[in-house]
């Protein structure tokens, strides 16, 4: 595959149960896409749904030719993005939640010419232009304490690994996903870490962020999890799984 056959950008949106919030990121995407002057395809994952996201991600595939819709069977959000990564024809690859808590316009952020040169660039709620909407105090906090384990025991720099909007380029993200071995919801600290692991630099960028009400996480089983999760990154880096 030459260059000129594959879009700038590949848009990966993992979605589980997003049978309420998906039609409206898609019709967003869509109109989104039909605006740039560079090619766009957008891939859904459906990550065992039992609702009717599979059904919906299919009918927007066949309406619209920059949309796929794909099934990753392993359980997941981690899984979900590996699958979209590796399908991705972009030179960008840009992992989106399916509620677009972000505004779809924020997407021209992390494109030339607004930024150049990197090799992952991810969103920040926590730089001094960032902007939080309609956030509960107990959810603020309860990611500040899990950012705080992040850089204590994987990526000390970092402010915010947990969004979830993050891009990555062709090359690196070709090398960096096939190592990853999270499926849950803390493969973005082992991707990360790896990527440190391996020399890449990585940029935060600061957006305007909305909090959705009806997120996928449940705070005490799935913070528990992310921990063991984390855990898990270090000792694999202690061992040397990473290279």
């Amino acid at each position: 595959m030459t260059t000129q056959d594959r879009p700038l950008l590949s848009i990966i949106i993992p979605a589980y149960n997003e049978q309420e919030r998906l039609p409206t990121s898609l019709d967003q995407l869509v109109e989104f896409t039909a605006r740039q002057d560079y090619g766009i395809e957008v891939i859904v994952v459906n990550n065992n749904s039992s609702d009717k996201t599979s059904e919906i991600a299919a009918d927007y595939a066949s309406r619209y030719d920059c949309i796929q819709a794909l099934d990753e069977p392993r359980q997941g959000k981690g899984a979900a993005v590996n699958t979209g990564i590796m399908a991705g024809k972009g030179d960008y690859l840009f992992v989106c939640d399916a509620d677009f808590s972000m505004p779809v316009e924020e997407i021209s952020k992390f494109m030339p010419p607004a930024l150049n040169g990197y090799d992952i660039a991810i969103a920040s709620r926590e730089l001094p232009d960032s902007r939080r909407i309609d956030e509960p105090a107990y959810r603020h906090l309860m990611g500040r304490v899990f950012n705080f384990i992040v850089r204590v025991l994987a990526i000390p720099e970092i402010q915010d690994t947990q969004c979830g909007f993050k891009v990555f380029s062709r090359e690196v993200a070709k090398k960096v996903f096939p190592m990853q071995t999270i499926d849950g919801w803390a493969f973005d600290v082992e991707i990360l870490f790896i990527a440190q692991r391996l020399g890449y630099s990585i940029v935060e960028v600061p957006i305007t962020w909305h909090y959705m009400p009806q997120s996928r996480i449940s705070p005490l089983r799935d913070s528990i999890n992310m921990l063991l999760e984390v855990i898990r990154v270090r000792l694999n880096g202690w061992r040397g799984q990473y290279g």
